[in-house]
């Protein structure tokens, strides 16, 4: 199975994009789930508990949605679903199957005094689901943009007439003209 290069460095884009928008709206999500639950918080404080937490915290944050971004790229045309459902499934297939760590996360992380309990959270299971689903539309949507083959969108020429309101030959038989 040969890599395409240029189509994975796309799909890191869409994966750094989208963590962008979900770290972006992370302040509102912790709003209405009541959870101060901060991924680039927790990220942040795993490497230092200094001032620059958060900077390192983001980095880390755009460097996993860029890895997934690309492994996404890679390996989600292969998958049996219509273009707009692959983000959004990869995102939460990532989601449902890394959770259980937060439960180490709680145990072990260093910062875990200053971090919320999330493991026996319903709400932060619930905030974290909607992070995800936000992160794989993003992600889904912008990487089918960026790495759009030519022959993805049909030709619609054939259907349309100068009137803008169609072929009508076209509407009769179904064939081009």
């Amino acid at each position: 199975m040969a890599i395409d290069r240029a189509r994975t460095a796309r799909g890191a884009v869409a994966g750094a994009i989208a963590s962008g928008v979900w770290a972006a709206q992370q302040p509102l999500d912790m709003r209405v789930f009541g959870v101060p639950y901060d991924d680039t918080e927790l990220l942040g404080k795993l490497v230092t508990r200094g001032r620059a937490w958060p900077a390192v915290g983001m980095a880390m944050h755009l460097a996993n949605g860029a890895a997934f971004g690309a492994a996404y790229a890679a390996l989600s045309r292969r998958l049996p679903l219509p273009s707009w459902a692959l983000g959004p499934a990869a995102a939460m297939a990532e989601h449902l199957g890394s959770w259980p760590l937060v439960l180490v996360t709680d145990r072990v992380h260093p910062a875990r005094d200053d971090l919320p309990t999330l493991g026996t959270s319903a709400r932060a299971f619930a905030q974290a689901t909607w992070r995800h689903l936000l992160f794989g539309l993003v992600l889904g949507e912008v990487e089918r943009r960026l790495n759009r083959e030519d022959d993805e969108l049909p030709s619609y020429e054939h259907v349309v007439s100068t009137n803008g309101h169609g072929s009508l030959e076209h509407a009769i038989t179904g064939a081009p003209e």
